[in-house]
Formats: C-alpha cells, sequence, structure tokens
C-alpha cells in the first residue's frame, strides 16, 4: 500500500509540476529510492521508481522545449541568438546536463500514446525476463516496437510476392557421415533414414523459395560443421552465429564423444537482429527425443523472433507445426 501511494504521489506531483527545478527535485528523490530498492532487492519498488523517472524525465523535456521557445532558458551558441531577458537561466543552474537534457528532450517528442505503449512493454520485459532494471531499456522497448513493426510489414512483403517465398528456413538435412567401424555403421544416420551427399545438399534449390529478405536456421553436426558452412553459402546465406543444443544424453565420436548440435545461423538481404536485451541463450539445455527430433524449444525461440514471417521446415516428418511449411521426404 505504501508503494502504491509513493507512485501515484509522485505521479501526480509530475503532472503538476511547473518548474524545472521540482521536476529535478523529483528526478534526484526517485533515484534515491530506486538506488534503496536494488540494495534491498525490491525489484517491484524499483520498477516502480524507474518508471516514475522516466515520466518525470518527460515533463521535464516537455518543459525544456517550451522555454527554449519562449527563450526563458539559455540556449547557448553567438549571442545574436540569444534575446535579452534577465530571467533567463542556464542547464547547470538547476543542476542538468547535456545528456540529461537531450534525453529529456527525445522522450518529450514521442507522442503520448507510443510513448505509453512503449513504457508498457517495457514494463512487460522487465517482469518477464531477467534484466537488471535501467532507463536503457525504454530505449530498448522502443528499438524493440520498430523492430517489430519492421518485422511485420517484411512478413506482409513476402506474402504478397507472386510465388511462394520464405522469410524463415529452418533446414535439418540429412548428412552423410562416413563411419569407419561396424558398430558405428550401425548408429549412422543413413541406418536410419535415406542421407544426401554435401553436393546434393548444396544442389538444392533453397535460393528459389528463399524471400530476399530472409533468416537460415541450419541444423549440423559437428563433423559436418565445414559441410554445413558449405551448404549455407551455397544457398546465399551468410553466416551470422549458432546456438548450441546441450543434450542431456552423450553420444558417438572419434575425437570427442558428442553431447551437443549446433545450429547455425545466416542471412540473405537485410533482416532485423533480436532487439538488445531480447536474446537468447546460446547454448540451450534440451532432452533428446527420437533419433535426429530437435526440441520445440528451437522452433519456440525462431517464433519468439519471427512471429510473422513465412516459414518452411525442411526435411519435416509428418504435419508441420502450426504456423509453418513442411517439405521433405517424410513430411506429410
Amino acid at each position: 500500500m505504501a508503494q502504491l501511494i509513493l507512485y501515484e504521489n509522485a505521479c501526480k506531483a509530475i503532472q503538476t509540476a511547473r518548474a524545472v527545478d521540482e521536476v529535478k527535485g523529483i528526478l534526484d528523490k526517485t533515484e534515491a529510492v530506486r538506488a534503496y530498492a536494488r540494495q534491498a532487492k525490491n525489484k517491484n519498488l524499483e520498477v516502480d521508481a524507474a518508471e516514475i523517472r522516466m515520466r518525470a524525465e518527460r515533463r521535464l523535456g516537455q518543459m525544456l522545449q517550451h522555454q527554449r521557445i519562449t527563450h526563458q532558458m539559455h540556449l547557448g551558441g553567438r549571442p545574436s541568438e540569444n534575446p535579452t531577458n534577465p530571467n533567463r537561466f542556464k542547464l547547470q543552474d538547476v543542476g542538468i546536463d547535456k545528456t540529461l537534457s537531450s534525453r529529456a528532450q527525445k522522450m518529450a517528442s514521442i507522442p503520448e500514446p507510443e510513448f505509453e505503449e512503449i513504457l508498457s512493454e517495457w514494463r512487460e520485459r522487465v517482469a518477464e525476463e531477467n534484466h537488471r532494471v535501467t532507463i536503457n531499456l525504454f530505449r530498448a522497448a522502443k528499438k524493440a516496437k520498430s523492430r517489430s513493426e519492421r518485422e511485420a510489414e517484411l512478413a506482409q512483403k513476402i506474402v504478397n510476392l507472386p510465388d511462394a517465398k520464405f522469410g524463415v528456413i529452418l533446414a535439418d538435412p540429412p548428412w552423410r557421415f562416413e563411419v569407419r567401424s561396424d558398430k558405428g555403421l550401425d548408429r549412422s544416420a543413413s541406418n536410419h533414414y535415406p542421407t544426401m551427399t554435401i553436393d546434393d545438399i548444396c544442389s538444392l534449390d533453397v535460393p528459389s523459395i528463399s524471400a530476399d529478405d530472409c533468416v537460415l536456421f541450419l541444423w549440423g553436426t559437428t563433423p559436418m560443421l565445414q559441410e554445413a558452412l558449405r551448404a549455407m553459402e551455397e544457398w546465399g546465406f551468410e553466416y551470422k552465429t549458432h546456438f548450441i543444443w546441450n543434450k542431456n544424453k552423450i553420444g558417438t565420436g572419434y575425437w570427442s564423444r558428442s553431447k551437443h548440435e549446433i545450429l547455425l545461423v545466416g542471412t540473405r538481404g537485410s533482416i532485423p537482429a533480436p532487439e538488445p536485451g531480447t536474446q537468447w541463450a546460446s547454448v540451450i539445455d534440451a532432452p533428446v527425443g527420437e533419433h535426429s527430433a530437435k526440441p520445440d524449444v528451437f522452433f519456440e525461440l525462431i517464433e519468439k523472433l519471427f512471429p510473422n514471417l513465412p516459414k518452411l521446415e525442411m526435411n519435416c516428418r509428418g504435419s508441420a507445426r502450426d504456423g509453418w511449411a513442411g517439405w521433405g521426404l517424410e513430411a506429410e
């Protein structure tokens, strides 16, 4: 209850403030509350204090913009640009540095509905993810909104193409790996499903179904890493990064017993990367299922990053996942 009263009183004080130094005082007090909340590990209070600060900064920016127009604040620059006004003040007179002034005026330039929407997304992000509560996350939320809009626009552009194209392709090629013993042959992929040579995989006409702006997620095993990178390049994608599937069971291998697989990520054209602060960890723990089956968590990762882009799973088995197209010898 005390926390709610603090929040409501602070918001009211921001709305009714009429002087720059009043708002600056609110900012200073809010920072003290934020520091206390962080030390006390009270994340809810810390988030409330951070929101109050951002609202106060926006109000400060509105005041500074108004006072620039009415010549109540020293503009700097040449004397001719500063009309004579004995009541003018400088930023440093009220303890405002250029960084705070710039940030506040940028917040003030955001329309009210958009500001509230971004602020709401910021609170959700802080609550859902293990983020340290910082003002910088507001800028991240604003970028996230822009990134989300760009992803949706790109999806619509691809959907409107006359021929079927995909903005996301997840490929799990049937790599052919030469084994050295009968024991290895028993565990070979060729003993479970038809495999393909690297030349055959590279010759697959992936470019014809890839949109000009497209992201490729390509599964590769550790012995076939060079081949996977070659296939990515042959299909017209540029390697960007990779994820590691850390399995709960150990497998086979010559130099080491493999306990992970690699999911390479490559792009062509212009694909929006995840906004800062939302990137997944590069190593993902997940249990092993049926032979060569991949965990659902990697589909969820892709869907989280690209909710709107048309998606294709190459070498799909059985029914395609909801929202995906499926292609492959064993696809329904």
